[in-house]
């Protein structure tokens, strides 16, 4: 990574993926913000001033979908990427998401943290993403679609 610390918000209301999560992109260099509910990401967006959003969809208070679209809303904020983490697999669900401005979207029961963290870094601009072999074959919702 360059010389700055790169600041991650992690919206997620599951204790156990958050805290794996959080260690790891601590571990990897990162400065994590960790948000347990919707409005917590809210206020946290706006505070910790982040570089990308790591957001749940199914949360507390205020639903990932309604915050990425606050998110997208606002001037100041809307810039920062979104990757969306979440168990709802769905095709409307990812299509919602990615329509609503997310840049990756992540089924977490297929989620590996090491993976999580080359996603992080390739949307930061810190790895290059990788070019699939089949990228011409058939159409893929970022890098999570079963090939």
């Amino acid at each position: 990574m360059t010389g700055e610390t790169y600041r991650i918000l992690l919206a997620e209301d599951d204790r156990f993926l958050r805290k794996a999560a959080e260690t790891t992109l601590k571990r990897n260099g990162f400065e994590v913000t960790t948000a347990t509910d919707g409005e917590e990401a809210l206020r946290a967006v706006g505070t910790c001033n982040p570089h990308l959003v790591l957001l749940d969809l199914i949360m507390p208070k205020i639903q990932g979908f309604e915050v990425l679209r606050s998110i997208k809303a606002d001037p100041t904020t809307a810039a920062i990427p979104v990757i969306v983490l979440s168990n709802l697999g769905q095709e409307r669900d990812v299509q919602r998401a990615m329509e609503g401005g997310a840049v990756a979207y992540r089924i977490k029961a297929n989620l590996s943290l090491d993976d999580l963290v080359k996603q992080v870094k390739q949307v930061l601009g810190l790895e290059a993403a990788p070019v699939p072999a089949a990228a011409a074959e058939e159409p893929r919702v970022g890098k999570w679609a079963k090939p």
